[in-house]
């Protein structure tokens, strides 16, 4: 039975209306298509994998409107036609969700000063990256599960539980790795967005994208990846709330994070 909690946008549906083609045009593409084949030309493209995403959201800090960013999310995913969305809207029923049915988790709340999910979720999770799920982790989503001690090898970098933040505001985002598949071909942008101050941890993670804090003086990371067993994790501290992940660059980084964490 679906679980009740997971929200499903499902994939764009197609109508065709189809129309009568006389013989001779049907056999003339027969014959179109046998003649490229011979020949080693492309007939057409082949269809692209669908990335299959579920969104896991449902409460957070005060501060952060999780309906919102969830919204938000959605709609600049929804510019790679290959991704579809589902939504678990209560994460303590992240132990019973088959999670094989998915190519990318996207973590989307912060569950500070609320219960972590059981052994049987953590399980879960971290199964699924390591058997090669992919693991997008967006802004405060880095300060949760903060009694799972393998969270921080899944994550790379975690919240310190002292610092947060820069005061709301513009801010360069500099990308540092232009190759990268996540990157490649990016460049620099200007955002308005919290700038976190705040992530600590010593796990090795590709720098793709940092920013200069005026409170520290210090560059520090915006976006960066790293593996867990077979597992992709993506992670940007970027996005703390709907106008934020709307900023062109930054729902870029987004799109591309969750394809490249899907393979």
């Amino acid at each position: 039975m679906r679980n009740k909690n997971i929200i499903s946008a499902g994939p764009r549906k197609f109508l065709f209306k189809k129309k009568g083609q006389s013989r001779n045009v049907f056999c003339s593409m027969i014959c179109l298509t046998l003649a490229a084949i011979v020949l080693g030309g492309i007939v057409a493209a082949h269809p692209k994998k669908s990335i299959r995403v579920l969104i896991v959201t449902g409460m957070d800090i005060d501060a952060h409107h999780w309906r919102e960013t969830t919204l938000a999310a959605m709609k600049e995913l929804s510019n790679d036609p290959r991704i579809h969305v589902d939504t678990l809207t209560d994460i303590y029923q992240l132990g019973s969700v088959n999670l094989d049915r998915y190519d990318v988790l996207y973590l989307n709340f912060n569950n500070w000063g609320k219960p972590d999910p059981d052994t049987k979720a953590e399980n879960n999770l971290k199964q699924f990256v390591a058997n090669g799920g992919g693991l997008v982790i967006v802004h405060f989503a880095s300060g949760s599960f903060e009694s799972w001690p393998e969270y921080i090898k899944l994550a790379g970098k975690v919240w310190d539980r002292k610092n947060t933040h820069d005061p709301r505001g513009p801010f360069r985002v500099e990308i540092v790795d232009s190759l990268h598949p996540v990157t490649k071909g990016m460049t620099s942008y200007d955002t308005d967005d919290e700038l976190y101050i705040c992530l600590t941890g010593n796990e090795p993670v590709h720098l793709l994208a940092r920013a200069k804090s005026v409170i520290t003086g210090t560059y520090h990371p915006m976006a960066f990846t790293l593996t867990y067993k077979k597992g992709r994790i993506f992670h940007t501290a970027l996005g703390h709330d709907a106008r934020a992940i709307h900023v062109p660059g930054t729902a870029e980084l987004i799109r591309r994070g969750v394809a490249w964490a899907a393979g």
